[in-house]
């Protein structure tokens, strides 16, 4: 780990002020950071800490609710509010990492962490262009039994870890935004990037950027919700293929749907394919088949992860089945 300086930002103007000098981050939780910097990945030369800023779970005025950035992980999940009005994103929450670690880790640091790719954290021996644009991609012929079937391109094929954000994409949630000089918000299916010719670059967010809060709309339909998570081990692993799923059925017929994935992209995956193909149509295993079908038609497997495909299949389809049935 390099030497760096630490100084704790006492209000938000503070934090976008030292935020802005050159080779500076925000420190929240710092479960992933810290991590990064330990692997040499990441040599912030000054850390900012912004964990005193922020920490709530309130109402918001259009009968949503608004969580700020320092929250942590834990609270969120814990919280009545979004258990009773979100439960997907509670279920979400419970499924990442460990109780130790989500007591720690802050909602802004989730949303921001960086793949959890092998080649990415081995500084020494691989070649990664998230790392460092223009090493080249070990991934793409190495182990690749983890990585992506969507999105990806010969640049990077790396799949983003947080299962959090899977619920965030499926909810419409709005991200709220500081800098310098106002503030500014992005929907939260805007906030990531695929990796096209720029891996390195993860999100939307500038330099001297302060997540503050994210906004969750209110959502009649989102109580009927819920989160699957495949993966290795039932406990601390990483999504191979999740689903964050709302579904509303009146009259037999589909009238809202909202999907998620992740585990098979550089982003959590938006399925509005497979949404745009299920609305107004009825809610049979046949239709929800047809439309998943439809939304892996792109997807590009690797050597090692052809699985995913048919894996994704199942969960989507398995995942909509429960929902149906609690709703007939």
């Amino acid at each position: 780990m390099n030497p760096f300086d630490y100084v704790r930002a006492s209000n938000t103007v503070s934090a976008i002020m030292l935020g802005s000098e050159p080779e500076t981050k925000f420190l929240g939780g710092g479960t992933n950071l810290v991590d990064l910097m330990r692997q040499t990945v990441e040599r912030p030369s000054k850390l900012v800490d912004v964990t005193g800023l922020g920490a709530f779970i309130k109402e918001s005025g259009n009968g949503g609710v608004i969580i700020g950035g320092a929250t942590k992980n834990s609270a969120v999940a814990g919280s009545q509010i979004i258990r009773e009005r979100y439960p997907m994103l509670s279920r979400a929450i419970l499924s990442g990492a460990s109780a130790q670690i989500r007591n720690l880790a802050t909602v802004a640091g989730n949303m921001l962490q960086r793949t959890r790719c092998a080649y990415f954290y081995d500084t020494v021996g691989s070649r990664c262009n998230k790392r460092e644009l223009g090493l080249g991609c070990d991934a793409l012929e190495g182990f690749n039994r983890n990585h992506a079937i969507l999105g990806a391109s010969a640049a990077c094929v790396a799949t983003h870890p947080s299962d959090m954000c899977v619920a965030l994409a499926a909810l419409d949630a709005e991200v709220h935004i500081a800098r310098s000089g106002g503030t500014r918000t992005l929907p939260f299916t805007d906030l990531h990037q695929l990796p096209g010719t720029n891996p390195h670059i993860d999100t939307q967010i500038e330099a001297g950027e302060l997540i503050t809060a994210i906004q969750l709309p209110m959502l009649h339909t989102a109580s009927r919700s819920t989160y699957r998570k495949v993966r290795d081990r039932a406990s601390y692993a990483f999504a191979l293929v999740s689903v964050a799923a709302v579904l509303q059925i009146e009259d037999e017929r589909i009238v809202d749907v909202r999907l998620a994935l992740g585990g098979v992209a550089h982003k959590p995956w938006r399925a509005t394919k497979a949404e745009a193909m299920l609305k107004g149509r009825a809610a049979t295993t046949d239709a929800f088949c047809m439309a998943v079908e439809e939304e892996l038609t792109d997807a590009t497997p690797l050597r090692e992860n052809h699985f995913k495909i048919a894996l994704t299949k199942r969960t989507i389809v398995s995942v909509l089945v429960e929902l149906a049935r609690r709703s007939a």
